[in-house]
């Protein structure tokens, strides 16, 4: 069994999931423990999201004390006051989901660093989360957002659009130990933040990709990307993912390295590199070699520099062309800036 957890989540007026929120989700949950719930439940074999009341509450959290999984036993007897569908999600491997309480597991499990970025099959998951309104009232359909909009008026209240999205935000579900975070709203849910992270408030942060730790984050961090221990994204700058241009190119940032303000990577980084600010590196960009001496050696396409460690790339100011040197200069973080005790 790859992964299993209880969760209390949000449907339509049709039934359709909109979100769900795992409260503590198990990678490679112990099999008397998957065994005592889906005796109660009656759950089928394979990746499976069973629906249950909180009637059942009460069998189950019977079954798992008997079983010795006691602090699951508590989040049940928790879940017995709910007046939110509950349900339980079962992994059994890890196949492309089905549904989207199979999305919202796998997402958990990115965010509560129990699986790192690449290591889940998230195949066809944009197919299976509704475009949901979050709300001050919760997330709601987006097609039922007029009607709900309309009672709440006639009831006194005005009901906040904080933003419309496939994607809630990260810290409405997780909030990992030991990061800092500007502005909650720019990190998915799906995000990995090593600890020792900060992500600025013009920082971003996309699902499936996310950082080592310790870092400083003041540019984007596409779908995709994984940022190194000890590197640090300036102001504005950007990564390439594989859902923004990147193709099937895997885009990675290593330890240790520099990417400018306002500069961009359109190919993975190995250690220690340094990114001019204000230089977009593309995968096709020509770039010139230069030697420890200064003299030119030959002209490359970018691309062949992927994963190289000890680069710095600049745009020469005088002839506009972009040149790659040894990268001699050692990228030291500040420790009293990137401390989140």
């Amino acid at each position: 069994m790859l992964s299993f957890a209880f969760g209390i989540g949000t449907q339509n007026t049709q039934g359709d999931w909109l979100e769900i929120y795992y409260p503590a989700p198990l990678l490679k949950p112990e099999a008397s423990l998957v065994e005592a719930v889906g005796k109660v439940l009656d759950v089928p074999a394979g990746n499976s999201a069973v629906s249950f009341l909180p009637e059942h509450c009460g069998k189950l959290a019977e079954a798992l004390q008997s079983a010795g999984h006691v602090a699951q036993a508590e989040l049940v007897e928790a879940l017995a006051a709910s007046q939110r569908p509950l349900v339980a999600t079962f992994l059994e491997s890890d196949a492309a989901p089905q549904s989207a309480p199979e999305v919202y597991l796998k997402l958990h499990l990115l965010s509560h660093r129990l699986v790192k970025p690449h290591g889940l099959d998230l195949t066809g998951m944009f197919g299976l989360l509704r475009n949901v309104a979050w709300t001050s009232e919760g997330p709601i359909d987006i097609e039922e957002l007029p009607a709900r909009r309309l009672k709440a008026r006639l009831e006194g209240r005005t009901l906040s659009v904080d933003c419309v999205d496939k994607f809630p935000k990260m810290t409405d579900y997780v909030v990992p130990g030991g990061v800092r975070i500007g502005d909650t709203a720019r990190v998915r849910l799906g995000a990995y933040l090593g600890e020792g992270t900060t992500v600025m408030h013009e920082g971003f942060v996309n699902f499936n990709a996310g950082t080592e730790g310790p870092g400083m984050i003041e540019g984007r961090i596409s779908a995709g990307v994984m940022v190194g221990k000890g590197s640090d994204l300036g102001g504005g700058c950007s990564t390439m993912g594989t859902l923004s241009g990147g193709g099937n190119i895997v885009i990675k940032v290593g330890e240790g390295c520099l990417i400018g303000a306002n500069a961009g990577i359109g190919i993975p980084l190995g250690d220690r590199c340094t990114v001019e600010a204000g230089l977009y590196l593309t995968a096709g960009a020509k770039v010139t070699l230069i030697d420890d001496q200064g003299q030119e050696v030959r002209s490359v396409a970018a691309r062949e520099l992927a994963g190289q460690s000890d680069l710095l790339l600049r745009r020469n100011s005088q002839n506009g062309r972009i040149e790659c040197l040894t990268n001699k200069s050692a990228i030291a973080l500040n420790e009293a800036l990137h401390a989140n005790d």
